[in-house]
Order: C-alpha cells, then sequence, then structure tokens
C-alpha cells in the first residue's frame, strides 16, 4: 500500500497511491488517526475516503511528513559510507535532527545554497514512524513504511567547524530546500530494504546547477529533482 501527502494547490492532504491506474484517493481524517492502525497491521481497512478520485497527475506530492514531527537522521553507521570518508565505526549510536525547511519533494528543485561548493548527494532510505508509542524490544513494529531520501550535504560547510568542535552538520545538512524525501509511503508489510553505497564526496564529483538528480529504492520509486542555480548571497 501507498499513501502520500499531496496538494492540488488548496491545503495539504494525505492520498492512498494506485500507480497502477495513475489515481489518488484522498483519505478522510488526520495522519495521527489512521497511521497507527495501518501500522499495527489493519491495512487498508484503517482508512476512510473522502472526495473524489483525483488523477496522480493531477496533484503535487510533498514531503511525506507533516511540521508537527521531527526528522531524525541517523549518522556515521553505513560501513562503506564510512571508509568513503575514512572514518571509524563510532562506539554508540550517533544521531541529528534535520529541519523540516530542509525538505522538498520530489517535483522540487534542489536549492544550490550560496554558501557551499561542494553539493552533495546520499541517497537513503527513509524509515517512516507511524506509532505514538514505541516498543523497544521490537523497533520494526512501530514502522508505518519506506521512502526514499535524498539528504544533499553541503561537504566543505560539513567540516569547517573549528578544531575541537566538530562537524557543523545543521548548515551541511539543513540548508532550506535541499533535502528530497518522495515520492511516497511504502507500508513497511510490503517488503525488506537498505541505503546503497556511493557519495560524490568519495569520486570528488559534486552536484551542479542544472543537474538532474534520480535517487531510487526499489519497490518504492524514483526521487527526481533538479540542482537550481546557484542562489546569490544576502
Amino acid at each position: 500500500m501507498k499513501v502520500a501527502r499531496c496538494t492540488d494547490s488548496g491545503a495539504p492532504f494525505w492520498a492512498l497511491v494506485d500507480t497502477g491506474t495513475g489515481t489518488v484517493t484522498p483519505i478522510s481524517g488526520e495522519f495521527s488517526e489512521w497511521a497507527p492502525r495501518i501500522t499495527r497491521g489493519e491495512g487498508q481497512s484503517a482508512l476512510r475516503f473522502t472526495g473524489a478520485v483525483l488523477a496522480l497527475s493531477s496533484v503535487l506530492l510533498l514531503p511525506p511528513i507533516e511540521r508537527v514531527n521531527r526528522v531524525g537522521v541517523a549518522g556515521a553507521n553505513y560501513a562503506k559510507h564510512l571508509v568513503e570518508f575514512g572514518l571509524k565505526a563510532p562506539a554508540q549510536p550517533f544521531a541529528f535532527l534535520k529541519s523540516y525547511g530542509a525538505l522538498i519533494g520530489a517535483q522540487d528543485q534542489i536549492r544550490f545554497p550560496p554558501l557551499t561548493d561542494q553539493l552533495d548527494h546520499e541517497v537513503e532510505l527513509v524509515v517512516v514512524i507511524g506509532s505514538d508509542t514505541i516498543d523497544h524490544d521490537d523497533s520494526l513494529s512501530s514502522v508505518l513504511g519506506y521512502t526514499v531520501g535524498n539528504d544533499v550535504s553541503a561537504r566543505d560547510l560539513q567540516h569547517s567547524g573549528p578544531p575541537g568542535i566538530g562537524m557543523d552538520l545543521s548548515a551541511a545538512k539543513s540548508q532550506d530546500a535541499t533535502t528530497g524525501v518522495d515520492p511516497w509511503i511504502v507500508t513497511r508489510d510490503e517488503f525488506p530494504a537498505g541505503s546503497p553505497a556511493g557519495v560524490g564526496m568519495g569520486t570528488g564529483r559534486f552536484l551542479n546547477p542544472g543537474d538532474v538528480v534520480e535517487a531510487a529504492v526499489e519497490g518504492i520509486g524514483v526521487l527526481t529533482n533538479i540542482v537550481s542555480e546557484k542562489s546569490p548571497r544576502r
């Protein structure tokens, strides 16, 4: 089952997506009402619908997360990525928050911030929590589903922190309108998944204005964004 956050030029709404017919059916009620029920395994029976069925091509896909929720990033937890950076695995989990203003949808441009010359892609599997409580003994039971992310990073800003302070992850990974998350959430019952290797920092090939960036996760879909012209300093 696929659910997406959409707009048809009005207020954002959630909808059930049918990629076979190319349609979306608006869901009645708040995310906090139906998402926990799907997470518990009730499937489509947890949903009520409202309004007319719309063509998928007629709506704009928004990042599938609401402003009231948090975007947490688990860092330095992928062995091949650590090798690219020349780092050792940390002794404990390393996490940070990403600002909501950094998020863009599947049809939005990646803004090229004025403060960086090393804009880098980083394809991610995004885990969406659907439960209002977390079972620490069975953490996957709290997962609603998965979507595709592109954790676009300003690498020169990331390593600009003063000695003894460390990386500046806020500047590197929370620049306005840089992080693609979309196109929809695929519920966890559909597949197992993982994140791919490879970022520009490992090859020296960074993003440039006009580049088309495609981030794909099998079983979910493709997140496609175009890099904008570099924004002027103000």
